[in-house]
């Protein structure tokens, strides 16, 4: 299954917020699309970075509650990791685990045309495997 597909299914909107929003805007953001995680990007087409709960999290653990007033840009992650709608599920799947995320923006021509989520490939891998079955018990009963 490709990347592509599963943009077909969730649909291709991306949550963005601008590098200067606030960590407090972002919360906002975050808990009122009850997503975990956004693209930072000033124009809503390139990607600055990536920012999460867990990002937020970590960094009140080092700067305590003063994080809350700074820009976003000073606790996303700026090396972030993408991939195209072209993709394969599986390849996505072998990164986020090995490198530990959970968010993996998708870029077309150099913007931003979708994100996808863990839960997005664990459920496209479920999908899958329900399909093999049904077929699999197609075979024996046939």
């Amino acid at each position: 299954m490709l990347i592509g597909t599963i943009l077909q299914n969730k649909g291709t909107g991306v949550a963005t917020v601008r590098p200067h929003a606030t960590v407090t805007q972002l919360l906002a953001a975050l808990a009122e699309l009850n997503i975990g995680a956004v693209v930072v990007s000033e124009d809503g087409l390139t990607i600055d970075g990536i920012v999460s709960e867990r990002d937020v999290v970590r960094r009140l653990h080092e700067r305590g509650a003063r994080v809350l007033n700074e820009p976003v840009s000073s606790i996303m992650t700026s090396e972030v990791r993408t991939c195209s709608p072209d993709a394969n599920v599986e390849e996505l799947r072998r990164t986020m685990t090995n490198h530990r995320v959970r968010h993996v923006p998708v870029v077309r021509d150099g913007r931003l045309v979708g994100i996808v989520s863990i839960g997005d490939v664990v459920k496209s891998a479920i999908e899958e495997l329900e399909t093999e079955k049904e077929a699999l018990v197609g075979y024996l009963h046939g």
